[in-house]
C-alpha cells in the first residue's frame, strides 16, 4: 500500500515515434494528389455541401438496407461472385465499355440493355454486397481506372461503393480510396477538353476521400 501510494495517478510513457515508424505494417500517403486545373478548383462551400449530401446518402442506405435486401432482383440481374473480377467489371460498366465498343446499332437505341451498358448501382443490388465484396469490387474498378478513361458509369459505381464502406475503414480499403483520390487527381489534370462535368465528378470523389473518410490526415491535401 505504501509503494502504491507513492505512485503517480497518471503515468505517461516516453515513446520514441521513430522506433514505431519502422515497425508499421500500414503506411499510406496521398502526397501525390494533384491540384485542380486553374479555374476549376472547387470552393469550400461546394465541398461541404457534397460531404453533407454524401453523409445523408450513407445514413439513408444504412437505415433502409434490410428493406432493399428483401426486394427481389429483376430476372435479368445476376450478380457475379465476389472473386469474379472480370464479371464485376462487365456487370458495372457494361460489355460495351468493357470491350471498348463506341458505336451503337439501330436496334440498341430501342431500349436499355443493361448487359451491354452496365447495371446501375441500384439499392437492391448494393444492399446485398457485404464489406468484403464492396472492397473487392472497388479494387477491381480501381484496377480498371488505372488503365482506362473515366466514364459516368464508373463514377456512379465509385460513389455508390464509397457510400457502402463502413467506418472504421479496413487498412486495404483505406489504401484503395487514397489510390482512387490520387488517380482522380491525375486524370483531372490531364483532362484535355476541360469538360466541366467530368472535372466536377473527379473533384467530388477526391473531396469525399479527403473530407469525409480521412478528415484528420487529408484535410490539408489539395482538392
Amino acid at each position: 500500500r505504501i509503494e502504491a501510494a507513492r505512485c503517480p495517478d497518471v503515468v505517461v510513457a516516453q515513446i520514441d515515434p521513430k522506433k514505431l515508424r519502422k515497425k508499421q505494417t500500414v503506411n499510406i500517403s496521398i502526397s501525390g494528389c494533384q491540384p485542380a486545373p486553374e479555374g476549376y478548383s472547387p470552393t469550400l462551400k461546394w465541398q461541404q455541401q457534397q460531404v453533407a449530401n454524401f453523409s445523408a446518402v450513407r445514413q439513408s442506405l444504412n437505415k433502409h438496407r434490410n428493406h432493399w435486401q428483401s426486394q427481389h432482383l429483376d430476372s435479368n440481374v445476376t450478380m457475379p461472385k465476389s472473386e469474379d473480377e472480370e464479371g464485376w467489371k462487365k456487370f458495372c460498366l457494361g460489355e460495351r465499355i468493357y470491350s471498348e465498343i463506341d458505336t451503337l446499332s439501330d436496334n440498341e437505341n430501342l431500349g436499355i440493355d443493361y448487359i451491354k451498358v452496365g447495371f446501375p448501382p441500384l439499392l437492391s443490388i448494393v444492399s446485398r454486397m457485404n464489406q468484403a465484396t464492396v472492397t473487392s469490387v472497388l479494387e477491381y474498378l480501381m484496377t480498371w481506372f488505372g488503365e482506362k478513361k473515366f466514364t459516368p458509369e464508373l463514377g456512379r459505381w465509385l460513389y455508390a461503393l464509397l457510400a457502402c464502406l463502413e467506418k472504421p475503414l479496413l487498412p486495404e480499403a483505406h489504401s484503395l480510396i487514397r489510390q482512387l483520390a490520387r488517380r482522380c487527381s491525375e486524370v483531372r489534370v490531364l483532362e484535355e477538353n476541360k469538360n466541366e462535368e467530368q472535372i466536377s465528378a473527379l473533384s467530388l470523389i477526391i473531396c469525399l476521400v479527403s473530407r469525409y473518410f480521412d478528415q484528420r490526415d487529408l484535410a490539408d491535401e489539395p482538392s
